[in-house]
């Protein structure tokens, strides 16, 4: 079991408003996009794909509370999200994405409430774990469990060096997944290859140069 935190994005783009809004940290635009998102579903409670916008929406804005370190802000939009994703896979258990957002959202909470980690890294961990089960050849499934084995420690069964044979994965798959070479680029960072690292940032920031928190990076790597 371990911290399975995010790895926010899809096999095909997101919708670009909310992309934009995650790129550049806008945490009122995205929770305008959730609220919208949440009447529309009202309007059509038995529609899988509504619950999920909601879900996805909310892994976008605890993402963005994390890079900000607001963990309350986290914890209170991946617990609304992990209710949408549940609903999402309640009316419609086939679609491997559905349990790849619940992941996310599961290991969203735990950085923001260790007390909920036994329950929600557990949870996160088997979500990720069915998806890749269900779709073998999704560049985003491989990120989220790249994500989870960044913070989990070697120990228990993870570590950046795990987490980045999961990351050339997701870039195999999709080579111009911007959040792949992000991510890769913290896992190199962390086994003090920052050489590396720079250019993973640099090739993220080459795909998607709107992306604030990868400048951070790139400019926090020597």
């Amino acid at each position: 079991m371990g911290i399975w935190l995010l790895a926010a994005f899809l096999t095909a783009p997101p919708p670009a408003a909310l992309q934009s809004a995650r790129d550049q940290q806008d945490r009122t635009a995205l929770q305008k996009i959730i609220d919208e998102s949440a009447a529309a579903a009202a309007k059509a409670p038995n529609d899988a794909g509504a619950h999920y916008r909601i879900a996805l929406a909310s892994s976008y804005l605890a993402e963005v509370a994390l890079e900000q370190r607001d963990r309350k802000a986290a914890e209170q939009a991946a617990t609304r999200g992990v209710k949408a994703a549940e609903q999402a896979i309640a009316l419609k258990p086939d679609v491997a994405e559905y349990y790849r957002v619940l992941g996310t959202l599961c290991g969203q909470v735990v950085p923001a409430n260790v007390l909920a980690g036994l329950s929600y890294g557990k949870r996160a961990k088997e979500a990720i774990d069915k998806a890749i089960a269900m779709d073998p050849k999704s560049s985003a499934n491989y990120m989220a469990r790249g994500v989870g084995n960044y913070y989990l420690p070697a120990a228990l069964g993870g570590g950046p060096e795990l987490a980045s044979a999961d990351f050339h994965k997701a870039i195999d798959l999709d080579p111009k997944n911007a959040d792949s070479w992000l991510w890769l680029g913290l896992a190199l960072r962390k086994q003090n290859k920052d050489a590396e690292a720079r250019k993973a940032f640099e090739k993220s920031l080459e795909l998607n140069p709107r992306r604030l928190w990868a400048r951070e990076q790139l400019d926090k790597t020597k």
